[in-house]
């Protein structure tokens, strides 16, 4: 049976309305959103997370913060990109948290007159070399905990990144993220690596997307194949977050998914 769960939102300001609405919902899990100000490593409370877990008979996953530069060319932003994760893997371990969620972010480019050169393409080796030091260090840090650092399709994978993915999925500790709304928004160019690196594939962010570029909609109200994946999740036993962005949103597609006997 899948595990739906809800990100946290704007108008769910505390873990506890978060938690009320997740429960409410007959959802698994909240996704807390460590962009927000009050999902921070250094501010989050595991005794109350824990006792919000227990009263409302949810579980967490933890979608890192969409910056986080762990191959950034100075080596004092790198490293505190770095202790942030290990220190979010501690955490994850005290509230037996499965996934981390993370992008893969493409980093600075310079415009040139007819094209844009981003500086890790440029810089290769440099940016593997820090992509592998970052897969070393969360992996040591996970041990044999079970958590794993599910990377997420974005605005579609650079060539240059593919490599560097697969040496990322090499660690046990690491597996693949599909958002099936940003791949339908970039015309279906991630897929083809998802599906190339399918046993990798844990966790899902299912949306509709409208007019082939508005993503985050409510479920059943745009053009997304929405049963496809959904049964792709179930073959991979994939944790599936409902990623809309609005309490009504995130309502309207409950409705839908029960509506459809998922």
């Amino acid at each position: 049976m899948l595990k739906f769960g809800m990100p946290t939102l704007i108008e769910t300001d505390t873990i506890e309305q978060c938690a009320a609405l997740c429960a409410d919902s007959g959802l698994s899990f909240i996704e807390m959103n460590m962009n927000l100000p009050q999902y921070q490593v250094q501010t989050m409370d595991v005794a109350r997370l824990s006792r919000v877990a227990k009263e409302y008979g949810i579980g967490y996953t933890i979608h890192l913060d969409e910056n986080m530069n762990v191959a950034d060319f100075n080596p004092d932003v790198a490293a505190a990109y770095r202790n942030s994760v290990l220190q979010t893997i501690e955490l994850a371990k005290k509230l037996e948290i499965p996934v981390l969620n993370m992008h893969m972010i493409y980093g600075v480019y310079f415009t040139l007159p007819h094209e844009k050169v981003f500086l890790f393409e440029q810089y290769r080796e440099f940016y593997r070399d820090n992509m592998l030091r970052y897969r070393d260090a969360c992996e040591k840090a996970i041990g044999d905990s079970g958590i794993r650092v599910c990377i997420e399709n974005w605005h579609g994978y650079r060539p240059w990144q593919l490599g560097v993915l697969d040496e990322m999925l090499q660690s046990k500790a690491f597996g693949l993220t599909y958002d099936v709304g940003h791949n339908h928004c970039i015309g279906g160019a991630d897929e083809p690596h998802i599906f190339k690196r399918i046993e990798k594939l844990h966790h899902m962010h299912l949306h509709d997307v409208k007019d082939g570029a508005k993503d985050h909609q409510a479920l059943g109200t745009g053009e997304l194949d929405k049963a496809k994946y959904l049964e792709l999740a179930k073959e991979r036993a994939c944790s599936v977050v409902v990623e809309t962005k609005t309490v009504a949103g995130l309502r309207q597609s409950v409705r839908w998914l029960r509506d459809h006997n998922f």
